[in-house]
């Protein structure tokens, strides 16, 4: 890959996706509040949602945070930790594989029923069958990194990417230099995984925004008042 197209991609594609992302989730918010949702078809077909959708959440929630915190939690505070960059690579192979096959399950479960049942696909926009599909490409992408990630153990290529990763969000005009050499399944997985987030503002994805955090501490119980109820007044015929 030449270097203007490295950078390119990975240089300047990322403020183009997090720019997108940002502005377009506000401004459709703003705009188109009643579409701030995540379209539900659990009333179509439920047992497979369930399964599906309880692999999916739980792997993709796994991989997420994992992701963020490997990526963009400084080097220097594992090193002051004494946790090894192989250490580290060898746990984010194990735990990474396992959400990552949890996660695929589910997924291939929910593109089967929104693809495969009728009622589903009927009630399915493109948006919602284009971005399962995308998940699925993405989770797999990730699972096909790990025989190339077991070829380096020592967690030296592991670091390229949080390298990369820290120096985009600290605007650094080099960082594209760090993953130029990465193999190609790398390149695919983060170039699908900012073209998620460029596409997450005009899909249904939105709703993981909306998640209900001030449920955690409202009140136990709800206060519903009785309405007064009044005596019904007859009138009888001849009065």
């Amino acid at each position: 890959m030449s270097g203007y197209l490295n950078t390119l991609l990975f240089g300047i594609y990322p403020y183009i996706a997090l720019a997108v992302l940002i502005l377009g989730s506000i401004v459709r918010y703003d705009r188109e509040p009643y579409t701030w949702r995540s379209g539900s078809s659990q009333l179509l077909r439920r047992k497979q949602l369930v399964i599906g959708s309880v692999l999916f959440h739980v792997g993709v929630l796994v991989i997420f945070f994992g992701h963020l915190v490997g990526l963009l939690t400084p080097i220097a505070f594992f090193d002051a930790l004494g946790i090894s960059h192989g250490a580290k690579q060898i746990l984010a192979i194990v735990a990474g594989g396992v959400a990552g096959v949890m996660a695929i399950i589910g997924a291939t479960m929910l593109v089967h029923r929104r693809l495969f049942d009728a009622r589903v696909r009927a009630a399915s926009s493109t948006s919602d069958t284009m971005i399962i599909m995308l998940l699925w490409a993405q989770i797999a992408l990730g699972l096909l990194t790990i025989p190339v990630s077991l070829q380096h153990l020592d967690g030296h290529e592991m670091v390229k990417f949080m390298t990369w990763a820290q120096g985009i969000f600290t605007f650094q005009a080099s960082a594209a230099e760090n993953v130029a050499g990465a193999s190609i399944i790398f390149k695919l997985h983060l170039f699908l995984g900012l073209t998620i987030l460029l596409l997450f503002p005009f899909t249904r994805l939105v709703h993981m925004l909306s998640v209900p955090v001030r449920y955690l501490w409202r009140p136990g119980y709800q206060v519903v008042r009785a309405k007064e109820r009044r005596p019904l007044s007859v009138r009888l015929p001849g009065e």
